[in-house]
């Protein structure tokens, strides 16, 4: 099977690309790539099969990216918005859905977007370049909803610290860059040893969330790729933190459910038709040559599952594990 591969134009390498596709071989019809970015997943989908790829992404930056390569492959179709939508942007049924969760390396190294404390730009972080910045975030936000978008989003223990510092020195000084954020945040953390993450790493990926609603997109994407594949379809997920992970586990395993059950401890549930089979039914990781070339995929989790015939339902997102700020949206 041939895949495709990353070039210096294209600097993403496709985390877990050759698993996926293993797993939901043989790959042919109309598939959804939901979360573009550079296009790995899209190409080595037409490449493995697939007679139409619909690429969406939010990130207009993505689609000029695009430009010089797209036309060349004639399976591949491009879509701006999100993919939460892809069942009205796919308007038929598709046989198979690809979601890539997170920030993209490309988004990263662009210092213009602000996604990166290594990289002193504007405080931006927004994925769709429109609405609310992370700069509106940081400097307005009240001080307890700053610090629970860091503790919740960011697995940040120091986060009521984080957010009482960022509140003091806006008072005299607005947030303008990421520089001015990452300074305070590693003021009031301690310094990282060799080996160890930058301390504003999880302070960083807290504020991109709540900036881009994530969670709140990838409860309405997971319900939106269930009502836009058809029977047999596939349904393949790659997460980069145990928060986005945790979510999808608990999307597929409520709805691979036969329901019925029940304990001493609670009662009967009502029995129903599974909408998904879990295929396989364990997270795949990334293999020891992968990581060799693409550390990037450490990391990663990949699930993957396939649709049934039983008709879409409507997510309980109290059962979805949606951190609290995500719950109370």
């Amino acid at each position: 099977m041939m895949v495709a591969a990353a070039t210096q134009s294209d600097p993403h390498i496709p985390v877990l690309l050759r698993p996926l596709l293993e797993a939901v071989a043989p790959v042919s019809g109309t598939w959804i790539d939901g979360t573009f970015g550079a296009g790995g997943y899209a190409r080595g989908l037409a490449e493995a099969g697939a007679t139409r790829v619909i690429g969406i992404d939010r990130d207009p930056m993505a689609h000029d990216m695009a430009e010089n390569w797209v036309a060349k492959v004639p399976q591949i179709e491009l879509a701006l918005g999100t993919f939460s939508e892809m069942d009205e942007i796919a308007k038929d049924p598709v046989d198979g859905v690809v979601l890539d969760l997170g920030v993209s390396s490309m988004q990263l190294d662009q210092a213009e977007r602000g996604f990166s404390f290594q990289r002193n730009g504007p405080l931006d972080m927004r994925m769709s370049q429109e609405g609310p910045t992370a700069a509106d975030l940081v400097n307005d936000a009240p001080e307890e909803e700053l610090a629970d978008i860091l503790y919740h989003y960011g697995e940040e223990r120091a986060s009521r610290r984080i957010a009482r510092a960022i509140v003091r020195n806006r008072a005299t000084d607005r947030y303008e860059t990421t520089a001015q954020l990452a300074a305070t945040i590693e003021s009031c953390l301690p310094r990282a040893k060799p080996g160890q993450s930058n301390p504003a790493t999880r302070s960083f990926q807290a504020i991109r969330i709540a900036v881009n609603d994530e969670f709140g997109q990838l409860a309405e994407g997971l319900e939106a790729a269930e009502r836009a594949l058809k029977p047999g379809g596939k349904l393949a997920v790659v997460t980069f933190h145990s928060l986005e992970d945790r979510v999808v586990k608990r999307f597929l395993q409520l709805a691979a459910s036969t329901g019925g059950g029940g304990s001493r401890y609670a009662p009967e549930g009502e029995a129903h038709v599974p909408r998904f089979d879990l295929t396989p039914r364990r997270a795949i990781g990334p293999e020891e040559d992968e990581l060799a070339v693409n550390p990037r995929a450490r990391s990663a989790r990949l699930r993957v599952a396939t649709r049934t015939e039983a008709p879409p339902e409507k997510v309980d997102r109290s059962q979805l594990g949606l951190p609290a700020p995500a719950c109370r949206g």
